[in-house]
């Protein structure tokens, strides 16, 4: 149940709320795509600054860290904000729509910044807590591994974090809910490329060459029975061709052919289980049909995986702010996130925040068409508010 002093955070929070929705306008505006993210992180470092926190940059390129001390309390909490765009062309048709062509926020990491912004705000000048707040504004979240470069370059060594949290927004979950799981949340990201090379010959007389074109095909056809017919059914995996490049014209046999591969999975075993058969099977079927195959596998994001103390905690701020019934079970998902680095170094949890269902902010992510739902600012942002206050207090 929502107590009186929730209330009161929230009606503070709704009150500076359209400074931050205006901001989120003007980052929305001007999206930055990985570790380009210099305007951005220019408005992030004014803004904290503003509110009184030490900034620090550089972190990762274009990461900024807010610090706030409170007291003398020794406990230490950081709270995560992603930052960058991705390469799409936006159709929206709004007022603040994308001023750079083919670049915009379709993820809504202009909405996460503002938030935690917002959040900033108000726990400078509203919250008498006891310990060290540290904000992260993160680069390259989308595919570039940006969080992985800031643990790397000592994040965690510089900024310690007794316990670290991040947030995304969930197209489809209502407006005013919060979801979360702990255990393996989001999946992990490998991906492979795949060179097939074979002989060139004309078109009319394909006898005198090695097709590519025959074995990619089937290599394409022949990657899902991996997961259909080798991984446990109830261990999800998924398997996606995502590029096949060969040839130019109508009557040349290509000599060579490019695939891309995207494989995603909840858990290492079966991570390690595909890998090895997926390289199996390409040099295999590629060797049917006469070809040579070059297999560069990369390992990218890890699974996410929420530490349980950590998730039953904001769940239970969640409950204090919006009520058990807007505390929903959400994951996992198969999509992935490279905040599961820094849960692999600190214990925390990543919630899910309600963006809308239907044309009230429902347009899943990375579509032309999507934009953050405002109306979810305040909420997210007093979120991070009772949660900083619950730990730190």
């Amino acid at each position: 149940m929502t107590t009186a002093h929730d209330a009161d955070l929230h009606q503070s929070i709704q009150a500076i709320a359209p400074e931050f929705v205006a901001i989120r306008h003007r980052i929305h505006a001007h999206p930055e795509l990985a570790f380009e993210e210099r305007r951005t992180s220019d408005l992030v470092a004014e803004q904290l600054a503003a509110h009184g926190y030490e900034v620090h940059r550089g972190l990762g390129t274009t990461g900024v860290v807010g610090t706030l001390r409170k007291g003398t309390g020794d406990r230490t909490l950081g709270i995560r904000a992603d930052m960058d765009a991705l390469p799409i062309q936006e159709k929206t048709g709004l007022e603040y729509a994308s001023t750079l062509p083919g670049k915009m926020h379709a993820c809504g990491h202009d909405g996460h910044t503002a938030i935690l912004l917002c959040a900033a705000r108000y726990l400078a000048e509203s919250v008498d807590f006891n310990g060290t707040l540290h904000l992260i504004f993160q680069p390259a979240e989308e595919n570039e591994g940006g969080a992985l470069r800031m643990v790397e370059e000592g994040l965690f060594e510089r900024f310690p974090c007794d316990e670290i949290y991040a947030l995304h927004n969930a197209p489809g979950l209502p407006v005013g809910q919060i979801g979360m799981i702990a255990g393996p949340a989001m999946a992990s990201f490998d991906r492979a490329t795949v060179t097939l090379t074979g002989r060139s010959a004309h078109g009319a007389m394909p006898h005198h060459g090695i097709d590519v074109m025959q074995g990619a095909a089937s290599i394409v056809l022949g990657l899902q029975s991996i997961v259909s017919r080798e991984v446990d059914a109830l261990r999800s995996a998924v398997i996606t061709v995502g590029s096949i490049q060969a040839g130019a014209t109508y009557n040349v046999v290509p000599e060579t052919a490019t695939i891309k591969i995207g494989v995603r999975t909840l858990d290492s075993q079966v991570r390690n289980q595909i890998e090895t058969r997926l390289r199996d099977f390409i040099v295999a079927q590629a060797r049917s049909f006469q070809l040579e195959a070059d297999v560069l596998y990369e390992r990218k994001y890890p699974v996410l995986v929420n530490h349980e103390r950590q998730t039953a905690r904001a769940r239970e701020v969640a409950i204090q702010l919006l009520g058990e019934d807007n505390v929903v079970a959400r994951g996992p998902v198969m999509g992935s996130e490279d905040f599961a680095y820094m849960l692999e170094h600190r214990p925390g949890a990543y919630v899910r925040l309600g963006n809308g269902l239907g044309e009230d902010g429902g347009c899943m992510v990375h579509n032309p068409l999507y934009d953050f739902n405002d109306r979810a600012l305040p909420i997210g942002a007093a979120f991070w508010a009772a949660l900083a206050k619950s730990y730190l207090a």
